[in-house]
């Protein structure tokens, strides 16, 4: 009859204490022994630690045993530091056995704990290695005379601080910088730290009468086993440049500096990250990534695999590819994936939507089950395995240590855990579906340029099907296409009929064609792109239906394939960021220390967030008078964060103007919150400075005057910036005081005075609109009294009127492009800027006696204010806003088709211009008729 787990406790309990050096210490309180015949079945390993360390038990019997005292290595005597380190490991460890056994600590914190361990040991023994090789060698000095130290990297669970209980650890050693130690046999750098580095891995590993401490793997080193041990940053930098491949990108996600100079090996990792993350959505990485996982599936179906919890099916290594492989192809454009631990990992993954949030919690269950089962096999005797016991007493020991009544029961909730994570493991990268385009399509372009007939196009839809045909042929004989590797041609191959059979659906297939031909040639060089389109169905039938429908968007796409990126955010089709998020994605630009990558990440911001409002729009999920609203706002957003950049540049060469303040005024469309695709933008800058304040504090100062005229003119020289990403905006500096001829920045009290006494009505007009956008609060909010002082002042009504209808005139006569057949949506006859004249007049002729209406900008706003004022009936109001919104949606949609604001009048456009022009003549304001 086998041994039972309680004759086991019994044999334990008699070894403790033949082991204490007094008998009288047992028995122990009440409930403890009960305790350490647990810890009997669960683990021999902590027994025996027990047995040669007693003194443990006091620190056990503490209702919450607290961590051990680190041992101090005497640099005197070596030779006690292997036994010093074992021994405290082993005590460490077993106190994490107790915690888990008794429930003290979840998994989680096992975990941490045993990662924290290995990071002590590390640490106290490379601190004792430096000392001996410090008085040996010396230290290491580079170049310009700084102490260089080893950098100890750790991969795997030891850098996502998830190691189990008796896991090898993965170190990778650097250095930051060559040089030679300066002590009396001194040493080149690369030899002296693959010297300390093989003496850390010897004293951590060697196996001696006290065991080891910590097992150590070496070989996720550059070139593994041939490559040197320690390498500097230069030397690991150009290794991961020419040589890296894809399974290191998948080891480096985890990678942390544990020991050794921490601060300097972060540091680096940060200059790694575009070597692990690229810098958009990398499907690219899908090859070997199908690869690797063919090679974990390969090995599950091995029949020795399958009591392996680890590698078996549905095990450990399942999930964290999962995990990993969804953070490769995603990371670069979501910092928030960018995460080394596992369980936060599949947490980023839900938030970002890129994981269904039951299969997430499910994934996070599945692991810590599996971990926590993966641990007490290892806490048995301490041995590096992750397979369940063939001997029955061990099976029971394991399931009886879980808290399940047998080694039945545990096997059914492992199977249960392990069908969870096998399913989502096969759904993972699996094979392409429903993109191969009609056989006939395929067979089509395959025999370009040399066969086709025309013909087949012309039957697939395509109206000039010769057109199309010979628009095919020159691609495929473009040089583009002719350089392709082999791996991008198939890519081609599969994608180019998809396309072809998604434009034929299209509304527009001819147009559709010649914008997928331009976007092609314009992705031919850049691979991750046609693989985007390759693994993505999806993506691909939306592209085509955007740029059968939208010129702007096509020209786009194609001078930034970047945003190809947009049609596969999870977040396209949800609601669009508010201001406060453009601002913070906007301002994370300030952060990056290379003034012309800031500039370009910046203006690749803005790109991707327009384009997503653009689609928006275009899916009418949201009507115009929405959109041009966020497009004002995200130009606050870039106007603030370039205001930003500004003033850093100038103070950092010339200081500041104490108590000096500057201030950005917008104005037109940006300051009515009507900005569209492709406007400009219409600023004002204003200042103040206390009179005492005649110059910067800088280095080399500048007058005030002149420091704040160099500020704007950084502003716009960086709005303007043509850069990799295009350029941000066109600025338009004319509406300020005495327009071309003025100062191109005004001080606060010329300004007042030139509204106060010189200003225009159509001035004043414009002031209507006008929104403080960026700059010192306090200027800002001068400017406000400003504005409204000057709205809400006494007007002449006749005068008002006249100048109001002279104005509107002379700008239908120089403006107004419409014809016998079509209107101008913007200066036709009641289009919008009649509606701007009938609000602006409202507003300066009703202010002075109904202060509240210098407040709104955008005209639904208006609308409304100047109805609650009386001034507009409600009825006229709601035809207003209905009026407004058509007339903008037919604006935008010419916008983004690339076509002029002119159209064709239809019912909804008549009905919008009539009920303008009928509202303007009922207040006395009868503009003239249009062509």
């Amino acid at each position: 009859m086998p041994e039972t787990l309680a004759a086991l406790a019994d044999r334990a309990i008699a070894r403790l204490k033949l082991a204490l050096p007094d008998p009288a210490q047992w028995p122990p309180a009440a409930g403890f022994e009960a305790n350490l015949r647990q810890l009997a079945i669960a683990s021999d390993f902590a027994i025996d630690t027990l047995c040669r360390q007693p003194e443990l038990l006091a620190l056990l019997a503490e209702p919450d045993p607290p961590p051990l005292p680190l041992p101090s290595l005497d640099p005197l005597q070596p030779s006690a530091w292997p036994a010093q380190l074992r021994r405290h490991r082993a005590a460490a460890s077993t106190r994490l056995v107790w915690r888990d056994l008794l429930g003290l600590d979840a998994v989680d914190a096992t975990l941490r704990g045993a990662t924290r361990l290995a990071e002590d040991c590390l640490q106290l023994a490379l601190a004792a290695l430096e000392q001996e090789f410090a008085q040996r060698h010396g230290v290491v000095r580079a170049e310009d005379g700084s102490v260089q130290r080893l950098v100890v990297f750790g991969l795997g669970k030891l850098g996502g601080g998830e190691l189990n209980f008796s896991s090898d650890i993965d170190l990778v050693y650097a250095y930051p910088q060559a040089g030679e130690s300066d002590g009396a046999r001194p040493l080149a750098a690369e030899e002296y730290f693959a010297r300390l580095g093989q003496r850390l891995a010897r004293l951590l590993d060697e196996t001696t009468a006290d065991g080891f401490c910590h097992r150590v793997d070496l070989r996720l080193r550059p070139f593994g086993n041939a490559g040197r041990v320690a390498l500097s940053f230069a030397g690991m930098d150009q290794y991961f440049q020419r040589e890296g491949r894809d399974w290191e990108r998948y080891a480096w996600i985890k990678a942390r500096a544990v020991a050794g100079d921490v601060a300097a090996g972060e540091a680096w990792l940060e200059t790694l990250r575009p070597f692990v993350y690229r810098r958009y959505l990398d499907y690219t990485a899908l090859d070997g990534l199908r690869e690797m996982k063919a090679a974990i599936t390969a090995e599950v179906a091995r029949s020795d695999r399958f009591d392996d919890i680890k590698r078996g099916p549905g095990g450990i290594r399942e999930i964290e590819f999962l995990a990993q492989a969804l953070q490769l192809i995603r990371g670069g454009r979501e910092p928030t994936l960018r995460e080394r631990r596992l369980l936060p990992a599949l947490q980023a993954l839900v938030a970002a939507g890129q994981m269904d949030a039951a299969d997430g919690a499910a994934l996070a269950v599945a692991y810590r089950f599996l971990r926590r089962l993966e641990n007490r096999l290892q806490m048995l005797r301490d041995a590096q395995t992750h397979r369940l016991p063939a001997d029955a007493l061990d099976a029971e020991r394991i399931a009886h240590g879980l808290g399940y009544p047998g080694r039945d029961a545990l096997l059914q909730a492992l199977d249960e855990q392990r069908r969870c994570v096998g399913a989502e493991f096969a759904a993972l990268l699996a094979p392409r579906r429903g993109q191969a385009a009609p056989d006939v399509l395929s067979s089509y372009w395959r025999v370009l340029p040399g066969g086709g007939d025309a013909m087949v196009l012309a039957e697939a839809g395509f109206a000039d099907a010769n057109g199309a045909d010979q628009s095919l042929r020159e691609f495929a004989q473009s040089l583009g296409v002719k350089s392709l590797s082999d791996n991008a041609r198939a890519r081609l191959d599969r994608v180019l009929p998809a396309l072809l059979h998604a434009a034929t659906r299209s509304p527009q297939p001819d147009a559709a064609l010649r914008r997928v031909l331009g976007l092609l040639q314009a992705i031919l060089r850049r691979t991750s792109y046609l693989a985007l389109l390759d693994e993505q169905p999806s993506a691909l039938t939306r592209l085509v239906n955007v740029l059968a429908r939208s010129a702007l968007l096509s020209e786009r796409l194609m001078a930034f394939p970047l945003l190809l990126d947009e049609l596969l955010d999870t977040r396209v089709a949800g609601p669009l960021p508010e201001a406060p998020e453009m601002h913070a994605a906007c301002a994370a630009a300030l952060a990056i220390d290379d003034p012309e990558a800031a500039l370009r990440t910046l203006n690749e911001t803005r790109l991707a967030l327009s384009f997503r409002m653009a689609l928006a729009f275009h899916d009418g999920r949201q009507r115009a008078v929405d959109c041009t609203r966020q497009l004002a706002q995200l130009a606050d957003a870039v106007v603030v964060t370039v205001l930003d950049m500004a003033r850093a540049d100038l103070a950092a060469a010339h200081g500041e103007v104490p108590g000096g303040r500057f201030a950005i005024i917008g104005y037109g469309s940006l300051g009515g919150l009507e900005l569209g695709f492709g406007s400009d933008l219409d600023l004002v800058f204003l200042y103040d400075h206390p009179a005492a304040a005649e110059e910067s504090d800088g280095p080399r100062p500048l007058e005030s005057s002149r420091w704040f005229a160099r500020l704007a003119q950084k502003v716009m020289a960086l709005l303007s910036a043509v850069t990799a990403a295009g350029r941000l905006y066109d600025i338009d500096v004319r509406l300020r005081p005495d327009g071309g001829k003025g100062a191109l920045v005004s001080s606060l009290a010329s300004y007042t005075e030139y509204q106060r006494e010189r200003a225009w009505t159509w001035e004043h007009q414009a002031l209507v609109r006008a929104r403080g956008i960026a700059g010192d609060a306090t200027l800002l909010a001068d400017f406000e009294r400003v504005r409204c002082t000057t709205l809400a002042g006494t007007r002449d009504p006749d005068t008002l009127f006249g100048d109001v209808l002279k104005m509107r005139a002379r700008m239908r006569a120089e403006l107004d492009r419409s014809d016998a057949a079509r209107l101008d949506l913007k200066q036709g006859a009641g289009g919008l800027v009649d509606l701007e004249f009938v609000l602006q007049t409202g507003v300066l002729a009703c202010t002075a006696q109904q202060p509240a209406l210098c407040g709104p900008r955008e005209t639904p706003r208006l609308v409304d204010a100047l109805a609650a004022s009386g001034w507009l009936p409600a009825d006229t109001a709601a035809a207003l806003h209905a009026a407004h919104a058509d007339l903008l949606d037919a604006g935008l949609s010419c916008t983004l088709d690339r076509r002029p604001r002119i159209t064709a009048p239809t019912p909804e456009i008549e009905a919008a211009c009539a009920a303008i022009t009928a509202a303007a003549i009922a207040k006395g304001l009868p503009f003239e008729p249009g062509a």
